[in-house]
């Protein structure tokens, strides 16, 4: 057993890397694999904010700008499935106050925040500005998204692997020794998350949108057996 023992110290001691486990008849290594694609889905989140004297005003005039709103998007040709309501409050509104007069109630605040995906990327700004001119006033921002990352996902997993024995390779071989059977593999957060592009408080139709590309990665931890 020493003569398996030696080479996995030395290269611990030597370059002093978390190429080695625990165990010195292993070597445990991570690889990252990444594909990039251009995104074939939008998420605009936009919405309404409208202030009044009172709670019930302020609410009745949001819910008479987000009718318009809606109406609006229908027309644009999205179906109800891809117009989803993500936030609502109403609120009191307070002036600032000071050591010599408190606090006091100023009217009342309705937010409603609604978030739109739409499957054709190219409407993107003809969304936006649909949503500007039927009434929106707030611009939250808006991201981009894969429909169908398992493919992509699928060869991100192949270059983490091959990475990690590649890898994995340079250390054996600058240990002495040689790579023997996968002991295990194991997954991180392979992911294609949504990328946000900006944010905006007003906008100008029209509105030039660029998508660019989205990467789908993918993580993995395998270890080998050693001889």
């Amino acid at each position: 057993m020493t003569k398996y023992l030696f080479p996995a110290l030395a290269l611990a001691g030597a370059l002093n890397l978390p190429a080695l486990a625990a165990d010195p008849h292993t070597i445990t290594m991570t690889g990252h694999g990444e594909v990039k694609a251009v995104p074939d889905i939008a998420i605009v989140n936009a919405g309404v904010t409208i202030n009044a004297s009172t709670a019930a005003a302020a609410l009745s005039a949001n819910n008479a700008r987000m009718n318009q709103l809606f109406d609006a998007l229908k027309k644009l040709g999205i179906p109800d499935r891809n117009i989803q309501t993500t936030g609502f409050s109403v609120s009191p509104q307070y002036s600032n106050g000071d050591s010599n007069s408190p606090r006091r109630l100023t009217g009342y605040q309705a937010n409603n925040q609604v978030t739109v995906r739409l499957t054709d990327v190219s409407r993107t700004g003809s969304a936006i500005d649909t949503l500007a001119g039927a009434g929106a006033n707030q611009m939250y921002g808006i991201g981009f998204d894969i429909a169908a990352p398992a493919p992509l996902l699928e060869k991100a997993r192949g270059q983490a692997i091959a990475d990690a024995r590649t890898r994995a390779q340079t250390y054996a071989q600058a240990a002495g020794v040689t790579l023997g059977p996968v002991l295990s593999i194991s997954e991180g957060n392979g992911e294609a998350s949504p990328r946000p592009l900006y944010r905006a408080m007003a906008l100008a139709a029209p509105v030039p949108v660029a998508p660019g590309e989205q990467s789908v990665t993918a993580d993995v931890t395998v270890v080998w057996e050693i001889h």
